[in-house]
């Protein structure tokens, strides 16, 4: 069931849902609406994509560990394999004369990054303290663009809202969990080892100098960082392997613009950028320690999380933070949408009209994701 989710479900993590909640409660009947409400809210509390960690939830509810693992690796085989095939093919076509398409894949993801901000906007910034939150994130990631400075200012957002908001929620009705003392404690092991992995990877990669560990932590990192959805991702890895020299920001923009265009979870893009980072004669090998490294956080996350989550999701602080540090998500995103994409994929008038009607597309005629950005490689190649 999980690998025709993962070959069918287009549209991103807001559409993923609706996919689960059609085949997994109305029609298996699996968990109830309740249960899987309760799901959500957690998945969206925690950094990571919202959508695989779901799958993994719901997986470990029907065959424990190995059911979560296996249902993860069914939804997310398709894409990953997919971004892998795209990463081989690109050094052909980029070399080539007709290479338009790839400029094209880089204006359709200028164009859904800005309905993603557009979306997220409104819903994450519906007062002028958020709203404040957000262009203070935008100023300060555009002044200093780093992973660092992107990851400070979604803590600040969550310091501001847990100072101004946590007096003003009401506490959340408890969920019905059923918990045993075994689970806590390996519950709390993945916690703890999601923590040393956080602070130990850089540490180690410091000290070895090793690209490959270097490479492996950037992804660590972005999987433990993001809040607000897979189009946060784009910064915070552009930051991580674009600086280096590991990958450029053409190879980049191109393989971000393809992955919109695929069924399955956008972190599969790190599929795509470890292969063309790793290069030599196997560069599959670093599609795939890419995806495991980028997922391996949210696992570790959902998996930890779930049996606390009756507790946690009742305390008004916990909610007050995840305010405004997703405030300041969708301030990081639009520094993203002005630098690298705008400023590295817009040159041109006619360029601007194509993103406008990508993006008209999308915002109000509601036309699929993958079939912008396969018209857009189109038109790359034969108009723009």
């Amino acid at each position: 069931m999980f690998l025709k989710l993962g070959l069918t479900s287009f549209g991103g993590p807001v559409a993923h849902l609706g996919y689960f909640h059609e085949e997994i409660v109305r029609r298996r009947h699996w968990v109830d609406e309740e249960e899987y409400a309760d799901l959500v809210a957690l998945c969206q509390f925690l950094p990571g994509p919202a959508s695989s960690q779901v799958v993994f939830a719901l997986g470990m509810k029907r065959g424990g560990l190995p059911g979560a693992l296996f249902a993860s690796f069914c939804f997310t085989l398709p894409s990953a394999v997919l971004m892998i095939l795209f990463a081989y093919g690109l050094a052909h076509f980029a070399s080539s004369s007709a290479n338009g398409w790839l400029h094209g894949l880089k204006v359709a993801a200028v164009a859904v990054v800005a309905q993603a901000v557009w979306t997220m906007g409104r819903k994450l910034c519906p007062d002028a303290l958020r709203l404040g939150l957000g262009v203070a994130a935008t100023a300060s990631t555009l002044l200093f663009p780093s992973a660092g400075s992107q990851v400070a200012a979604i803590g600040v957002g969550a310091a501001v809202g847990w100072m101004f908001y946590r007096r003003k929620i009401s506490p959340r009705a408890e969920p019905k969990t059923e918990t045993r003392p075994r689970s806590h404690f390996w519950a709390a092991a993945a916690l703890l080892t999601f923590a040393v992995l956080l602070i130990a990877l850089p540490i180690a990669a410091t000290m070895s100098g090793q690209k490959n560990l270097r490479v492996l932590d950037s992804f660590y990192r972005a999987g433990a960082l993001v809040f607000g959805g897979g189009h946060v991702v784009l910064p915070l890895l552009r930051a991580e392997l674009v600086p280096p020299g590991w990958i450029s920001d053409d190879a980049f923009l191109a393989g971000y613009g393809a992955a919109q265009a695929l069924p399955g979870p956008l972190f599969t893009f790190a599929a795509y950028l470890g292969t063309v980072i790793c290069g030599g004669d196997h560069p599959w090998v670093g599609g795939v320690a890419a995806v495991l490294a980028i997922f391996l956080p949210a696992w570790l996350l959902i998996g930890g999380a779930l049996p606390f989550w009756h507790s946690l999701r009742g305390k008004a602080w916990a909610q007050a933070g995840l305010r405004g540090a997703n405030a300041a998500v969708v301030g990081v995103l639009l520094a993203a949408l002005y630098h690298p994409l705008w400023q590295e994929s817009v040159a041109s008038g006619r360029d601007i009209l194509a993103v406008v009607a990508a993006l008209s597309l999308l915002q109000f005629r509601r036309v699929p994701p993958w079939l912008v950005v396969m018209l857009a490689a189109v038109a790359g190649q034969w108009v723009l």
